[in-house]
């Protein structure tokens, strides 16, 4: 049976409450739990039964855990265990030697995805993620498929060819990635050192223009970008896209297999905020190539890049939908 497509522009929707946060209190996902793999010492929230279906949760940039808070509520109301990391570089995810390369590749942050599972006993897991989250999400699925129940990624599909990094996009969408070029620079990182809240704030309203967040959620967001690698990574994430930086070496056959755009073997739930001027939507046909199994894709209206805290219920929904999608295909 062929599920309806769906967009979602209304506050109240499939009996989920949007979240209304106010200045004055926020919630936060605690307590925070520790494991150790290869490279790093992982900070990550775990709540819910052990053995149901778990969702692990991926954040981005210039963002912290508590995007999924909303959703975290969601999810434990439908039964499901939530596994939320802090990516590298992140919050209280530290790395375990001085003389690890500080790589934001992309194949580094989906080899963090399996290791974190790895470390914590989880064999199988519906992966979820946006921005930075939806390029760990991705890779971790096409290089792991076994490991995958489904995913749900916004934008789809970020794996890059780096043989590609190089091609310009027209002016008007270059001038949308602005802090791209900025990263590439040392001025770039000393301002991402001096300011790391006024960048987040100034992101945060670039792409996400219609979420009204408050002082308090920049606070909150904080806790994140107190972490001595994090300005280090976070360039190193640009200048990899941009190749402006060689990758890991221990990352090597892994980035050669990328370049490849492996598709994805499980089942999907793909989201374009139409308000993310980045990323902005795309036709589902333009990614299609890129999907073998099967694939539904919505439009979201009135919302941006930050998906699961503007738009908590369109996120929470997508997993839901993604669960169901395995289950009529038989891969849950």
């Amino acid at each position: 049976m062929r599920i309806p497509k769906w967009q979602i522009s209304l506050p109240v929707i499939y009996g989920f409450v949007a979240a209304q946060n106010t200045p004055l209190e926020l919630q936060n996902l605690s307590p925070v739990q520790y494991v150790n793999t290869e490279n790093l010492r992982i900070a990550y929230y775990d709540s819910g039964p052990k053995n149901t279906t778990t969702v692990l949760l991926l954040h981005g940039f210039p963002y912290d855990i508590n995007v999924y808070y909303d959703v975290v509520q969601n999810l434990t109301r439908h039964g499901y265990r939530t596994v939320v990391p802090y990516l590298r570089g992140f919050g209280g995810t530290r790395f375990n030697s001085a003389v690890t390369p500080r790589s934001a590749e992309q194949a580094a942050l989906g080899k963090d995805v399996v290791d974190l599972m790895d470390a914590i006993g989880l064999d199988r897991a519906i992966i979820a993620g946006y921005d930075w989250g939806t390029v760990a999400a991705n890779v971790a699925v096409a290089l792991w498929p076994e490991r995958s129940v489904g995913m749900v990624a916004a934008n789809s599909y970020l794996i890059q060819n780096r043989s590609t990094a190089l091609q310009p996009s027209i002016p008007a969408s270059e001038a949308l990635r602005w802090y791209y070029y900025v990263f590439l620079t040392p001025r770039g990182y000393a301002g991402l050192v001096q300011w790391p809240k006024e960048w987040a704030r100034t992101l945060w309203s670039r792409n996400s223009p219609q979420w009204n967040f408050t002082e308090s959620d920049l606070d909150r967001a904080m806790v994140a970008f107190d972490n001595a690698d994090y300005p280090e990574i976070v360039v190193n994430f640009y200048r990899s896209r941009l190749l402006y930086t060689p990758g890991d070496p221990a990352y090597a056959n892994l980035a050669d297999a990328l370049d490849a755009q492996p598709k994805i073997m499980v089942p999907s739930v793909t989201l374009d905020p139409t308000d993310s001027p980045v990323l902005p939507p795309a036709n589902e046909s333009v990614a299609a190539k890129f999907f073998a199994a099967p694939r539904i894709h919505h439009i979201l209206r009135d919302t941006g890049e930050n998906i699961p805290q503007q738009n908590p219920d369109a996120f929470t929904r997508a997993i839901l939908e993604v669960a169901e999608l395995a289950r009529s295909s038989g891969n849950l």
